[in-house]
């Protein structure tokens, strides 16, 4: 019996690692072949290739985000191959059963919650008696149509499944794409909204497998590991533990973790500090609000006053990138309550803060009580809301024109000087500056068309010039530095007109080139003839001292000439400052 297990990931560096799960424990007795594909890919070109494989069994991992398309081919399939047995598992599918039945005729069997032993059990029994009643956790139908929905089945003893990570077919493979790594199943919390909050209880898998692990997929090339526990840091020493290991072992590669902020102890934030090399951690934190009435209905435990002191903490450390989580539209949250839950989370400065929707996950609690609050949202997947009683739909999008700017001149790091300028110093607020630049964006027709760096400069721009911001001066020359750095070679041009005449650019070249002491030692030790500075550099008058503001986050006017030098072997830049004064 050939049989196939497949799953549309989000992107090509994504891995399923439920399939790998669902391969390591059928095996040896029912060998497995993983094939994916991304939700890009042509369903005729998915199916073809499927079928090219001719299963006899072929089982489909199910997320909101594949599972229309998943249909779609599953549809195809069935046509082309009316004998296969077709499964489905997975999150979207594990609950509302008798829907999914309904839904999709052409599936045999649905795989309800924890797969491996069901999964198992079922090809079985699929390949001698089957008696599929015996077969807990699984969904079908009689020969008669009549859906069947077998009692759930008991939590397995996770170290009795054997390891996903070792698979020979995925070594090729760790270096361009994300590897998923899970050491607990389960979440201690009970957030309404999500679905890790239908399990009960956690279950960890033993420590010393765990190491193995890491350190075989780490020694093997992996670049990116994500750990998949939902809360990472809910046991202090176990964190510890696998914190030190990833120190002592990682050999660059880079690991993120979900963690719950507000129950970090600040002796693991010490450790973090103390110990953790640069670059290799990140933390994802999901905040969602700070409105108390909100996470109360919603039954989340959140203290954001602890919240705030841990992920400052880890920032002053400066080892950790942090991203953030909000979640627009949960209960009670109308518009002015998100603005302030933006400002709060913002004003923590993550490098990251992700502007998320309301999700009305099929199997939880808001989702149930939708009509409590009056919920309008999608049918089909990702069930994302469209108003309820406090949040209309226009006000939904205007808050997703938020989230398009803050992707693209926040989460980018693309003026970071610039940003923190207007949302301290011109806007009322930061979600205002996002909010408002969001609205022109719109109205200008820009979110239908592709953006160079120039371009979200240039734009910018325009809509401060069009609102008549004041420090317009300032505003342009931190506009100015932001575009330089954020080049690895020298820009070709630049989105604004030079202040400089061709004769006053070679009149200050050629002076820096001769007293290059006055811009500083270490620009001096870098020993560039006037060649090189017309080759290699970019250079611009300012009105104010940039270096200044950079260190001080103050303003000292005074005619600055910006000098950018691009490295041509390292790639790299380093922009210099001198008086106007001194090379006049």
């Amino acid at each position: 019996m050939k049989i196939v297990v497949s799953t549309l990931n989000a992107k090509f560096i994504h891995t399923a690692l439920a399939l790998r799960y669902l391969k390591s424990y059928a095996e040896p007795e029912f060998p497995v072949e993983i094939v994916e594909y991304t939700i890009k890919d042509p369903a005729m070109n998915i199916v073809s290739d499927l079928y090219s494989k001719a299963p006899d069994v072929i089982g489909f991992s199910c997320y909101i985000w594949n599972i229309e398309e998943t249909i779609e081919i599953i549809k195809m399939l069935k046509k082309v191959k009316p004998g296969i047995k077709i499964i489905i598992g997975g999150p979207e599918v594990s609950y509302d059963v008798d829907y999914w039945l309904e839904r999709i005729p052409e599936v045999d069997f649905i795989i309800v919650g924890e797969g491996e032993d069901t999964f198992k059990h079922l090809l079985t029994e699929i390949t001698t008696t089957n008696k599929y009643h015996l077969v807990f956790g699984l969904a079908y139908r009689k020969d008669d149509g009549t859906p069947v929905i077998n009692p759930p089945r008991p939590k397995l003893d996770l170290d009795s499944i054997p390891t996903p990570y070792r698979f020979e077919e995925d070594l090729s493979g760790l270096q361009k794409r994300v590897t998923y790594f899970e050491t607990s199943r389960g979440c201690p919390f009970s957030c309404q909204f999500c679905l890790s909050s239908i399990e009960v209880g956690v279950r960890y898998f033993d420590m010393d497998r765990i190491k193995s692990d890491l350190l075989f997929l780490i020694e093997n090339g992996a670049k990116l590991i994500k750990f998949v526990d939902r809360t990472f840091n809910i046991k202090r020493d176990y964190a510890l533990e696998i914190f030190q290991f990833l120190i002592d072992n990682h050999q660059g590669c880079v690991f993120q973790f979900e963690i719950t902020a507000d129950i970090m102890r600040p002796e693991v934030l010490q450790f973090l500090n103390e110990n953790a090399p640069q670059g290799i951690f990140r933390f994802e934190i999901g905040v969602q609000s700070t409105n108390d009435a909100t996470n109360e209905i919603v039954n989340r435990k959140q203290n954001f006053e602890k919240l705030t002191r841990t992920v400052r903490l880890i920032k002053e450390g400066g080892k950790i990138d942090q991203h953030l989580d909000l979640i627009a539209g949960l209960p009670e949250e109308d518009y002015d309550s998100f603005r302030k839950t933006f400002n709060d989370v913002f004003a923590l400065r993550p490098e990251e803060l992700q502007l998320g929707f309301l999700k009305m996950l099929r199997g939880t609690g808001v989702r149930l009580r939708a009509n409590e609050h009056n919920y309008v949202f999608l049918d089909q997947s990702p069930y994302e809301i469209l108003s309820n009683d406090v949040l209309s739909f226009a006000e939904i999008i205007r808050i997703k024109r938020v989230e398009d700017v803050l992707e693209k001149y926040w989460n980018d790091h693309r003026m970071d000087n610039t940003i923190e300028f207007l949302v301290k110093d011109e806007f009322d607020s930061p979600f205002d500056f996002f909010q408002q630049f969001g609205d022109y964006w719109d109205k200008q027709g820009w979110s239908r068309i592709g953006h160079q760096l120039e371009d979200l400069f240039r734009r910018l721009d325009q809509f401060l010039s069009e609102r008549q911001t004041t420090h317009t001066k300032i505003i342009k020359g931190l506009m100015m530095y932001d575009y330089f750095t954020n080049h690895k070679h020298k820009p070709r041009k630049p989105w604004w007109d030079f202040s400089l005449e061709k004769h006053e650019l070679s009149a200050y070249l050629k002076g820096i080139a001769e007293q290059p002491h006055l811009v500083s030692n270490i620009f001096a030790e870098l020993s560039l003839s006037e060649k090189e500075l017309h080759k290699h550099t970019m250079i611009e008058v300012l009105a104010f001292d940039i270096e200044h503001f950079i260190k001080t986050k103050e303003i000292k006017e005074e005619p600055t000439i910006l000098i950018v030098y691009y490295q041509p072997k390292e790639q790299t830049v380093i922009p210099f400052t001198v008086s106007k004064a001194l090379l006049l």
